[in-house]
């Protein structure tokens, strides 16, 4: 039998996945969804000796889950997304998953069917040597928008450690920001153009709104700094307001986005921007849309000193530890109580005109990934 860690077999795994189109259908609605890519991941994990099967947040959006090990010790998940963005304005085949030098082209192939591919090899050279414990494979959909992949599984899978792996060049990743969505609506009165004595508009409540955010991320939050993400920050995002141009405005919406650091709470957030706010001198109704926490591991955790010896014994040297500006589905193990870390391979073009993964990073990923879960379901470093 072939090993799953060869090279051969990490590359045509990963063009195999990127040959299967999976645009998130939430950001594109022409996106075909995961459906294809998880029925054929469930299989390859299936023909590889593991145990597979689906399981759907949303109707048409799958996880593909597999399962390996004797479930006598502690149970460690190796996750990674089957989503991308759109590829609307690639300037090179997008499915083709064609490969030059040591590059692997395509959508989604630095995020992250690379990462998907190293996943499954390594789960599969685990189930090829046994294990005395339970590896997991969370391969989640709907990432690239609301995560609901990575909710579904951690609120219904236990687990002891988890490995994201989202393309890190090889760094071993500690910690990354949250993010949290929030609606402003400001109130006017609608009047007819001329008449400036009966008017109010909603438009220009939110542009004194808008320049006193401005500030606030400017001389308030830059300053704010975690030691491995950096600042925090926020920017208005999207506004809307106005009926015609000879109406005073009667409601302006704006959304914004807010990074969030570790150790900050949403509810701060929202109190903070309602004082900012009020300092502008205005009243406004204010609407969380959406949250997610950061991740922060601490370096001392069994799982992240697993990934660092076996990234040491894999690669010749210590893998550099990290954090990133970006959010990623490793908080909501983190906000499970899981304790959790991002390792991950390299290459470019994450939602850009042309994507890649480096080939032999994705290899390395799997062997640490594997030589990682030795060492997790041991106990101890080997």
């Amino acid at each position: 039998m072939i090993d799953p860690l060869e090279a051969a077999v990490v590359r045509e795994t990963t063009q195999k996945l990127i040959r299967i189109p999976s645009i998130n259908p939430t950001l594109a609605p022409e996106g075909e969804g995961e459906s294809a890519i998880a029925t054929f991941a469930r299989a390859w994990m299936l023909e590889h000796g593991m145990r597979s099967w689906l399981e759907e947040p949303a109707p048409g959006r799958p996880n593909a889950i597999g399962e390996c090990g004797n479930g006598n010790g502690p149970t460690l998940v190796l996750c990674a997304h089957l989503d991308t963005v759109s590829a609307s304005g690639m300037t090179i085949p997008p499915f083709d998953g064609f490969v030059e030098g040591n590059r692997v082209y395509g959508r989604g192939a630095f995020d992250m069917k690379g990462s998907a591919a190293a996943v499954l090899c390594a789960a599969a050279s685990v189930a090829r040597e046994g294990a005395n414990g339970k590896l997991l494979v969370a391969l989640v959909s709907d990432e690239e928008y609301a995560s609901i992949g990575a909710q579904h599984f951690v609120e219904h899978h236990k687990a002891d450690a988890c490995i994201l792996t989202e393309a890190s060049e090889g760094k071993l990743i500690l910690a990354h920001k949250g993010f949290v969505w929030v609606e402003i609506i400001t109130s006017g009165k609608a009047a007819h153009g001329s008449r400036w004595d009966l008017g109010e508009s909603a438009i220009g409540k939110m542009g004194r709104i808008v320049s006193a955010f401005e500030n606030f991320d400017r001389d308030v939050l830059r300053k704010r700094r975690h030691p491995l993400v950096g600042p925090a920050s926020q920017h208005c995002a999207l506004i809307q307001g106005g009926t015609g141009l000879s109406t005073y405005a009667e409601r302006c919406s704006l959304q914004i986005e807010r990074r969030t650091l570790p150790g900050e709470k949403t509810e701060d957030v929202l109190a903070e921007l309602r004082d900012v706010i009020a300092k502008a001198g205005e009243r406004a109704e204010l609407r969380c849309i959406l949250e997610r926490p950061p991740l922060t591991c601490d370096r001392d955790q069994a799982i992240a000193g697993f990934v660092r010896e076996a990234a040491r014994q894999v690669t010749g040297h210590l893998p550099k530890e990290a954090g990133v500006s970006y959010w990623m589905d490793a908080a909501l193990f983190a906000a499970a109580g899981i304790p959790t870390v991002n390792y991950g391979p390299g290459g470019g073009g994450a939602h850009e005109a042309v994507e890649w993964v480096d080939l032999d990073s994705v290899v390395q990923c799997a062997a640490v990934l594997a030589k990682t879960a030795k060492m997790f379901f041991a106990g101890k470093a080997e």
